[in-house]
C-alpha cells in the first residue's frame, strides 16, 4: 500500500514538473533583447524626491523595444506576442528575413506567423511601417516620430492611436490621442494600425498591494494635513481648500494650471489643444 502511494507521488510530481516546465515556456522572452536597468524611483541624479510617492515596486527587466523601425525592405515575422511589465500593451517578437530578431509595440489584429515589413512603398496593412506622406488620410496609425529618424514618441500606450488629417506641401496634420491637432514634417514614420490591449483601462486592482507592484506608494490628501504641511490642511471639520484654485504643497497651482510655457518653439505646430 505504501509502495503504490510513493508511485503515485512520483507520477504527480513529475507532471507536476512538466506543466511547471509549460507553463514558464508561455513566459519565455528572448535573452538578448532583454537587460536590467536602475529605476529612480522619483529620485534625481543627485538622490533628492522630486518625484512623491514613488518606489518599491516589483523586479523587472527592460525589453528593448524597436521604435525607429529602420530595417527598410525587409519582411519580418511574427514569431509570438509577449508581455511586457514595463508597459500597458503587449509586445510582438519579430525575426527578420535576414535572421535578426527585434521587439515591436502590438497592434491591434496582427496574429502570429503575419509578415510586416518597413519600407517607403509597403502596403497599407497593419503593422506596416511608413513615411507619414505615404499613408492615406483617416488612416489610424500608432508609434509616431516627431523628428524624422528619431523614433517613435507618440501613440505608444496600451490603446491608443492617432489619425491623419490632411497634407501639405511639408507638413501633415495630424489628431493626436489627446486631442491635440498638430503639424507634422511627411517624413516622419509612423506605424499602420491602433495599439493592442484596447481593454486595458477596464483592469480592475482589486487591493492596494497592485499598485504597490506598480511601484506607487500611498498618497495622502492636502486637505487630511495639518496647515504647516500643506496650504489646503487645517479647518474643522471636513472643510474644503480655503483657496480659489488647488495648488501644490509649495504654493504652484496645479490640477488643470496649464504649465505649457507660451513662447516655445513647437507652439507654431499646434492647430487646436
Amino acid at each position: 500500500m505504501k509502495l503504490s502511494i510513493y508511485k503515485s507521488y512520483v507520477v504527480n510530481l513529475h507532471n507536476w514538473k512538466k506543466d511547471e516546465r509549460l507553463v514558464r515556456m508561455k513566459h519565455k522572452f528572448t535573452k538578448t533583447l532583454v537587460f536590467g536597468f536602475h529605476r529612480v524611483k522619483g529620485h534625481n541624479s543627485r538622490g533628492i524626491v522630486t518625484n512623491r510617492n514613488l518606489g518599491g515596486g516589483h523586479k523587472r527587466l527592460y525589453r528593448k523595444i524597436d521604435f525607429r523601425r529602420n530595417k527598410l525592405g525587409l519582411v519580418a515575422k511574427v514569431i509570438r506576442v509577449e508581455y511586457d511589465p514595463n508597459r500597458k500593451s503587449r509586445i510582438a517578437l519579430l525575426i527578420y528575413s535576414d535572421g535578426e530578431k527585434r521587439y515591436i509595440l502590438h497592434p491591434k489584429g496582427l496574429l502570429v506567423n503575419e509578415f510586416v515589413i518597413s519600407d517607403f512603398d509597403a502596403n497599407i496593412k497593419i503593422g506596416n511601417s511608413l513615411l507619414l506622406d505615404r499613408i492615406p488620410l483617416n488612416t489610424f496609425v500608432h508609434n509616431i516620430e516627431f523628428q524624422p529618424g528619431k523614433g517613435g514618441q507618440i501613440a505608444r500606450s496600451a490603446g491608443a492611436y492617432a489619425e491623419l488629417l490632411a497634407k501639405s506641401k511639408v507638413f501633415v496634420t495630424i489628431r493626436l490621442p489627446s486631442g491635440q491637432v498638430r503639424f507634422l514634417h511627411k517624413y516622419c514614420r509612423a506605424t499602420i494600425g491602433q495599439i493592442g490591449s484596447t481593454d486595458n483601462f477596464n483592469n480592475i486592482r482589486h487591493k492596494a498591494g497592485t499598485k504597490r507592484w506598480l511601484g506607487k506608494r500611498p498618497h495622502v490628501r492636502g486637505v487630511a494635513m495639518n496647515p504647516c504641511d500643506h496650504p489646503h490642511g487645517g479647518g474643522e471639520g471636513k472643510s474644503p481648500i480655503g483657496r480659489s484654485q488647488p495648488v501644490t504643497p509649495w504654493g504652484k497651482p496645479t490640477l488643470g494650471f496649464k504649465t505649457r510655457i507660451s513662447k516655445k518653439y513647437s507652439s507654431s505646430y499646434i492647430i487646436r489643444i
